[in-house]
This record gives C-alpha cells, structure tokens and sequence, in this order.
C-alpha cells in the first residue's frame, strides 16, 4: 500500500511539470539572465614632442633677506614702548625710549658751554683785527689757535657727546620691516641681551639641499615653487640666486632661492621646494597611461580598436607626467603621433578590444 501511495506522488508531480511548460521556480528558460562581454572604455591622446617640465624636490626654509639686532647703547630704564612684537616699523621709527631727564640737562649745559666758546672765539679774533662772525678770511693757522685758547673744540666735542647721550636713549629702527623677539618691558631696567630684532620679511631667501648627482641640473635663473608646511594652499613661485660650488659631508650641495612675500610668509618656516627646468622634445604621457606588466613599463597604443601591448623606458617624471620612450630592447616602436590609451587600461591585455569614452 505506502508502495502504490509513493508512486502516486511521483506521477502526479511529473504531471505539474509538464503542464507548467518547463517552468523551473516559475520562470521560463528564455527569461534568464543573459550576460553580456565586458566592454573595455578608455581614454586616449595623441602623442606629440612637447616640453616636458623636470621638476626637483627638495625641503627648504624660508630666511628674511635683511635683518637688524637692536641693543641700548646705553643703560637705563624703559620709560615707554611705542611699539609692540609682530608690528611693522618704518626705518628711522622710535620702537623704545629710556628715562632721560640726566641726558637732557647734560645737553642743555653742553648746549650752553659751546654757546660761551662761540663768544670767546669771535672775541680771540676781534683781537687779531677780524669783525663779525664770518672767519673765511681767518688762516687755518690763526683759526686753529683762536679756537684752542677759547676752547672752541673742547666744548664742540662736548655737545656732540651730549647729543650721541640723548640720542641713545631712543631705539630707533634702522630698517623697514616687523619686530620680532621683543625683550623690553615698560619701567624695567634695559636687558643685557638684545632688545629686539627686525626682520625685512617683504622677500625671503629659501634655502634648501640637493644632491651631488642634481648639481649639474641646477642653475641661477632657474624657477622655484615654495609650498609651506603649515600652510598647504600657498603657492609662491620664486628664482634661484645662488648654487654653492662645494659639497658638504652629507654629498648635498646647498642653494639659495628668492622669493616674495604675499602676507603670509614668515621668518624660519618649513617649506617644501620644487624646482622646475623644461626639457624640449620629449613624449610625454600622464602617469595614468603607464602601467607594468612582466615587472617592465608598458603603456597600450590604440588602433582599430584595440590596444597594443608596447614597453617603454620612463626617462624622466614630475608630479603628474612621464617623459617616455620606446624600449628597443623589447623590439617596441613609439613615435608623434601614435595614439596613446591614458585610462581604463589597468586590465587590459595585449590585443584588447576596447571602445573610446564618448
């Protein structure tokens, strides 16, 4: 009996089969999915001679091209600051002043002292038969004598001690430029160490090493892009000045860029250095259009519709290009011209049909 039962179920569901039509999951065989071949998009330029930029780089730091160290000639207490650390002064500016009160009533006597000479010397003249105060007709000789028993020079000097005295009780800046390591405090007694500094930070030396084997390819005239560290969006192009002729323990030779200063610049920054020299006739090809197979550079030349396998040599590199040629070794050919895959070529082959982006 369960004999005659299982057979049953085995032709009823023979039977749900054959009248679903062939359906498997309730779907039709000609409903499946058909897949199709990849299709192979790429990008592709035509090669040409060009000029291909060289670029060197290196790591440098930016130097004020002008500076000045500022110390008291003379001791004393600051009575006032009239400028602060950062702040920008003009050559000629008063940045500090000492009490002075000392100083000013020495002058005043040195001032009166040489007004009483004066008198004298025109007295010791009149004796000698000279009137009036003008001693172009006076001989040195007679002149040299008047002015020493009046005691002329003496008190000349006197007064312009008094003066250099008063002066030093100023801080005047010597250049144009912005304060740095300030070291002075109001009613505080003048350090012994500098009071200040100020750096010309409107241009700046970059100076920065290369590599004995780079030597040759630098040269004054040459252009520079500075990039600082701490600030990634500043560009600033600038122009070798100086290439030292000697290397140093460490096989670099140093060089020395100038460049401006466009308001963010500062004195003693971390910069990143990049010198560029154009080379002419070169082929060039972006970075993306070169890729290995076989542990040798190859790049694919388009053609019909498909991509040629075809080595090169890299001869030179910048941040986003290679100066390429053919690599006669493998027996390959690559001339102006020829028209260069640049993207999408990471999984193709030698021979690879491929179809242009649109």
């Amino acid at each position: 009996m369960r004999e005659y039962i299982n057979i049953l179920l085995i032709v009823t569901a023979l039977a749900v089969v054959s009248c679903s039509g062939g359906k498997v999951g309730g779907k039709k065989e000609e409903d499946k999915l058909e897949y199709s071949q990849q299709v192979n998009l790429v990008d592709v330029i035509v090669l040409e001679k060009t000029d291909f930029n060289h670029q060197l780089i290196s790591n440098g730091k930016l130097e004020a091209l002008s500076g000045a160290t500022l110390v008291f000639p003379a001791s004393g207490i600051v009575e006032s600051l009239r400028f602060s650390e950062g702040q920008h002064v003009s050559k000629g500016d008063i940045i500090a002043t000492l009490v002075s009160d000392d100083k000013k009533l020495a002058l005043e006597s040195a001032q009166i002292t040489f007004r009483k000479a004066e008198l004298d010397l025109y007295n010791e003249l009149a004796g000698y038969g000279y009137k009036g105060r003008d001693t172009s007709a006076v001989s040195k000789d007679m002149l040299a004598i008047a002015k020493l028993r009046s005691g002329y020079d003496a008190a000349k000097n006197s007064l312009e001690r008094a003066k250099n005295d008063m002066a030093g009780c100023s801080l005047r800046a010597p250049i144009s430029g912005r304060i740095a390591y300030m070291n002075l405090k109001a009613n505080s007694q003048t350090p012994t160490e500098p009071a200040c500094r100020i750096i010309d930070d409107s241009r700046f030396n970059v100076r920065f090493p290369v590599l004995e084997s780079e030597y040759p390819f630098v040269e004054k005239g040459l252009q520079v892009l500075v990039v600082p560290y701490a600030q990634e969006s500043v560009l600033v192009k600038g122009t070798v000045t100086n290439v030292n002729p000697a290397v140093d323990k460490n096989g670099q030779v140093m060089v020395t860029a100038m460049i401006s200063n466009p308001g963010r610049l500062i004195d003693g920054m971390n910069v990143k250095v990049s010198v560029q020299r154009s080379i002419p006739g070169m082929l060039v090809v972006p970075k993306s259009a070169v890729v290995i197979r076989d542990n040798q550079y190859v790049l694919f030349k388009y053609s019909s519709g498909r991509a040629g396998w075809t080595y090169v040599n890299i001869l030179d590199s910048n941040s986003d290009s290679h100066a390429v040629t053919a690599n006669a070794d493998r027996g390959a050919i690559l001339e102006a011209g020829d028209t260069v895959i640049i993207s999408g070529n990471l999984n193709l082959a030698d021979g690879s049909e491929v179809t242009l982006k649109q």
